[in-house]
């Protein structure tokens, strides 16, 4: 009989740990509320989306000005955190982060991971070569050395288009892309905006580069959440929303990407308004 009282009590206090357990995750938004901050997962590497300024050492970039606004959006202090891009994932999941801001690609294989907030930039993959290999076209990699970040969708593109390449991935696209500097490489594959942050960081020495014009899949981009996380989703998607609608998020783009940035695009070829690919 004791032993009946014992395991009845075990089971109960497993059951009421489960229960509060269940309680805590469901309501991630309330602990942020309560804990007065909010811990975004960054790159930290990756110009214009999140990088350290080089004159204040502080993380600036046009994740970090929409993490910014999320913080504000619930009332609390946003905290940054820099994570390799292959740690991102699980560090969301293992709730040493909130939010991923992190250029993380929305994909479907990533949909039963984490959840995703409503896209805030659409690009592509594109490669850079060394203009003095003479190579024009993609098919031309088969068999050269290509560099590129470990554990992101550029890894995916690139063997998808080129199968035979010699893919060498690296940590950070900073040691990817000064691998290509350095002739470690042929080749560089990155997304093409910051590809084109990339290009606008050589300066003169731009011309012994060249950015082939095949885009190598279309990329959505947005901020990554726990699974069920529907409170918290909430109110991200609104603070985007309202971004878009005020005209701030175009302002956003203009300021980290339009004419005269490093990136230097044109204009905006999307908008903020849906969380589906």
């Amino acid at each position: 009989m004791g032993n009946r009282r014992t395991f009845i009590a075990v089971a109960a206090a497993l059951a009421a740990q489960l229960g509060f357990a269940a309680t805590a995750h469901a309501d991630q938004l309330a602990d942020i509320k309560k804990k007065g901050e909010i811990v975004f997962g960054v790159l930290g590497t990756d110009e214009p989306n999140s990088f350290i300024d080089p004159k204040t050492r502080e993380l600036v970039g046009y994740e970090i000005d929409i993490a910014k606004a999320v913080a504000k959006k619930i009332g609390v202090k946003p905290v940054f955190k820099q994570l390799s891009v292959a740690a991102r994932i699980p560090e969301l999941q293992q709730g040493h982060v909130d939010v991923l801001a992190a250029t993380l690609t929305h994909n479907k294989e990533r949909e039963a991971q984490v959840d995703f907030a409503l896209t805030h930039f659409v690009t592509g993959s594109k490669v850079m070569v060394r203009a003095a290999s003479g190579i024009t076209a993609l098919p031309q990699l088969a068999n050269k050395k290509v560099v590129t970040v470990r554990g992101g969708t550029q890894e995916t593109n690139i063997r998808a288009a080129v199968p035979t390449a010699n893919i060498v991935t690296f940590e950070n696209t900073q040691q990817a892309f000064q691998a290509l500097q350095q002739g470690k490489g042929i080749a560089y594959v990155n997304d093409e905006s910051s590809l084109l942050a990339d290009y606008g960081k050589l300066g003169p020495a731009a011309k012994n580069f060249t950015i082939l014009p095949t885009s190598i899949g279309v990329e959505s981009i947005a901020l990554g959440l726990r699974k069920g996380e529907k409170s918290l989703k909430g109110v991200v998607d609104a603070t985007l929303r309202e971004l878009e609608a005020s005209g701030a998020a175009n302002g956003l783009f203009n300021k980290w990407y339009g004419p005269g940035t490093r990136p230097n695009m044109a204009k905006r070829s999307f908008t903020i308004s849906t969380d589906k690919i």
